[in-house]
């Protein structure tokens, strides 16, 4: 056995060490989760370090990264309101004005106030930030597609057709449960 793989299709990996090791400690527990969940914390740990250096190289960080492409694929004319930004990003919006502030002492972005109504304001993206967001994202897509070596084409659309599923199932479960608490 090579780093984990083993002759043929069959590999070990770090998950499976740790089932393993929960099987003699607690032979009556499923550890079934873990196997995908567990599987989906390491590697979102195995990658992390490549995505954020990727986002470094162009001086950003994680979320300032994604407030630009967030306004760049947004389309033309790159622009949102505070609102509409924090709530496609799931954060705070103090943790958006902080993001913003320094990308507007950047310049890739800009705030402008509401044509339809002053006392609003819109995030726009500048030339700058719209060329560094193309450009940082091509980067990270091609840095990402790396990872995804170990697969052939079928095996990466079953992958992602499967995590969708999961995905959705888990967000449909939270959104009745947020329902039954405010209802």
């Amino acid at each position: 056995m090579t780093n984990g793989v083993k002759e043929g299709d069959s590999y070990e990996d770090h998950v499976d060490r740790l089932r393993r090791q929960w099987a003699l400690e607690l032979p009556d527990l499923d550890t079934e989760p873990m196997a995908i969940l567990g599987r989906a914390f390491r590697l979102s740990n195995l990658v992390r370090p490549s995505i954020e250096a990727t986002f470094a190289d162009f001086g950003l960080d994680r979320g300032e990264f994604d407030v630009i492409v967030t306004l760049r694929r947004s389309g033309p004319p790159y622009l949102m309101t505070p609102t509409e930004m924090y709530s496609a990003l799931m954060i705070s919006s103090g943790g958006l004005t902080h993001r913003l502030d320094r990308l507007e002492k950047e310049g890739l972005i800009r705030r402008e106030k509401s044509p339809r109504d002053g006392r609003s304001v819109l995030v726009a993206l500048s030339e700058a930030g719209a060329a560094l967001a193309e450009k940082a994202f091509r980067t990270d897509m091609a840095s990402e597609a790396s990872f995804l070596q170990a697969l052939d084409g079928k095996e990466r659309e079953a992958l992602a057709a499967l995590l969708r599923k999961l995905i959705a199932g888990i967000e449909n479960e939270q959104a009745r449960g947020e329902d039954e608490q405010a209802g």
